[in-house]
This record gives structure tokens, sequence and C-alpha cells, in this order.
């Protein structure tokens, strides 16, 4: 499996309402969104492919109240920290966030990840 798939594995372990990049509209609260943010390149001298990837992903939590979203966050941060296919751990702790058009809650944090472990 991709790192990609192993990720997105982790995550519905924990709710089946998880989605790349964004969600649909109509999509049932909470649910989870992720993405690459960026990451470290490892640079082998003689140019060949790194046995390795570096990505930082960022997770992103919407929910119908702050309690709510902050424990899906704890759990995803639990059960990233307990990956056995990959490295994950959390560049910081988890932001608040809050849409007053939808309304909703919202938690995101990122996690620095290496891939394969």
């Amino acid at each position: 499996m991709t790192f990609e798939e192993e990720f997105l594995a982790c995550l519905k372990a924990i709710t089946p309402r998880v989605h790349a990049d964004f969600a649909p509209v109509t999509t049932a609260r909470p649910y989870v969104t992720f993405q690459q943010v960026g990451g470290d390149v490892i640079n082998p001298l003689d140019n060949s492919a790194p046995g390795k990837r570096l990505p930082e992903m960022q997770v992103n939590v919407w929910a119908d109240n702050r309690m709510q979203a902050m424990a899906l966050i704890r759990a995803i941060e639990d059960a990233l920290r307990a990956a056995s296919a990959f490295h994950a751990r959390p560049a910081g702790d988890a932001v608040a966030d809050f849409d007053a058009d939808v309304p909703v809650y919202g938690a995101r944090q990122d996690f620095f990840c290496r891939y394969p472990k």
C-alpha cells in the first residue's frame, strides 16, 4: 500500500467519514479531512530515489460542538502515534476552529510522518 492508503486506513479506523482534501457539503458530522501540507525531502547524493518519504500531514475535524471536535482530534492523534505502517508525531497541539456561516466547530493538527517506518 502507499503512504496515503495507510494514512487513510488509520483515520478510518477512528471514524468512517474521512475524505482527502475536502468533504461534500452534505457529509454528516463529525467528519475528517486530511491533506499533505509539505514535508522534508531526502536527497541521496547519488540522485537515486529515496527509500523513505517524510510528508507533513494536516488532519481537520469538523463537528457539531467543540467537545466532539476535540475528542475526535485527540483520538486521531493517539491512533496516528500508534500506527504500525508509518511513524507520525504531532508538529504541535491541535488548533480550534469555528465557521460561523455553517455553523460548525473544527480542530486541526499537523503531523510529521515517516514512511516506511
